[in-house]
């Protein structure tokens, strides 16, 4: 097997075990180097680091899938999938949940939601597409589940010299799917929607509204699909506009509140709503909770403070928005903008909003999506309820 020595002054974050090793971390590498094969790794004084994954194309050169000297085999996947599912049971999530969360299951860059009876996969580097028919293998001998589809239709892989793509890795099937959650229904796109098809790291935030929403007036931005503003009308809210720039997803939103009975409460409209809550704060209208998802507004280093700017608007926005005393609902999905870093932003915006405001909640995502201390990549979603008051 060939060996991947690490230079004697590596990140200490290898040796905590952080699965990432970079080009520059290496010293040598004895023996051929094929893209995706299996290699050891050692510290400089020879001790065993760990095994996993390699490729020369990436940025990260190998990632480690464990620290023992084991096999990587078929039977390796399925342990390793069998776990993350006891996981899931012991800690509640069984219906509808991310099995496996790349990391932070000891599966570098690997995803797969699993929608009741059906589960979606993304591969999303060169090693661990590799093993994808062990990965799938393992899902139908574990769950003999009604389809596998693959998502790996991600900008991400072709930085690892992988094309996009989508399809079956099982017989095919109806892609659009109905799952149950908190008691609610909702459409699923497993072929078309954003992502594997639904956001569930959110599924947890959205049962923490339930009691700011009864009897209020409700505005909610970045809607996509509506499942927010649809808790709001189950959980007793007297009106609730959603708002999304996309034509298909309020299509979607619209009929997802039809399943549940509540589109008479609940109505959903295809606009830009950066430009709307600016003129809309400028006419004065008033909403007793605002709710904001807006995507990630950056996926690099290099525009962090582009990031920053938008997610401190669009809160400030938001809050121009709230009665006095009302609530704000928000969000922010992007692992580069850290917990205090967006706690700071929230701060600033209230500011500028020559507002006072006061922490009602503050939780990151589901606990089917597990954060691992030391691996920012695994805590990246912050949901923050606050009261928002007149100065």
């Amino acid at each position: 097997m060939t060996k991947v020595y690490l230079k004697r002054k590596i990140a200490q974050r290898i040796a905590n075990g952080h699965p990432w090793i970079f080009a520059n971390e290496v010293e040598k590498v004895l023996g051929e180097v094929k893209a995706g094969d299996i290699v050891d790794v050692f510290y400089a004084d020879e001790k065993f680091c760990g095994r996993g994954y390699i490729n020369p194309k990436s940025q990260i050169l190998v990632r480690l899938l464990t620290r023992k000297k084991e096999e990587i085999n078929e039977a390796f996947f399925y342990n390793r999938i069998a776990e993350a599912w006891q996981y899931r049971q012991k800690i509640g999530y069984t219906e509808n949940c991310r099995l496996i969360f790349g990391e932070a299951d000891e599966m570098p860059a690997l995803i797969i939601d699993k929608f009741n009876d059906y589960f979606v996969i993304q591969t999303l580097s060169l090693g661990m597409d590799v093993w994808k028919h062990a990965i799938t293998k393992a899902l139908q001998d574990i769950f003999s589940p009604k389809g596998i589809f693959e998502r790996n239709d991600v900008p991400v892989r072709e930085l690892e010299g992988l094309a996009q793509q989508k399809g079956f890795l099982s017989a095919p099937f109806d892609t659009n799917i109905i799952i149950n959650e908190n008691g609610l229904r909702f459409h699923v796109d497993i072929e078309n929607g954003q992502k594997t098809g639904y956001f569930l790291d959110q599924q947890d935030n959205r049962r923490a509204i339930r009691h700011i929403v009864n009897g209020a007036d409700v505005l909610g931005a970045f809607t996509y699909t509506g499942t927010f503003e649809i808790h709001a009308a189950h959980y007793g809210a007297k009106s609730v506009l959603g708002l999304d720039i996309s034509e298909n997803a309020v299509a979607q939103a619209n009929k997802n509140a039809q399943l549940n009975g509540l589109d008479k409460i609940c109505k959903f409209e295809a606009l830009n709503a950066f430009d709307v809550l600016k003129q809309w704060g400028k006419d004065g209208r008033q909403y007793d909770v605002v709710m904001l998802d807006p995507p990630a507004f950056t996926k690099s280093r290099e525009n962090i403070q582009k990031a920053i700017t938008g997610y401190k608007e669009i809160n400030l926005r938001g809050m121009k928005l709230v009665k006095n005393g009302g609530f704000l609902v928000t969000s922010s999905c992007t692992n580069l903008v850290q917990p205090d870093l967006f706690l700071e932003i929230i701060e600033m915006a209230a500011k500028d909003a020559r507002k006072k405001i006061r922490q009602v909640t503050f939780q990151a995502q589901a606990s089917d999506h597990p954060i691992v201390w030391g691996m920012e990549n695994t805590n990246y979603l912050k949901f923050l309820i606050v009261e928002v008051r007149d100065r």
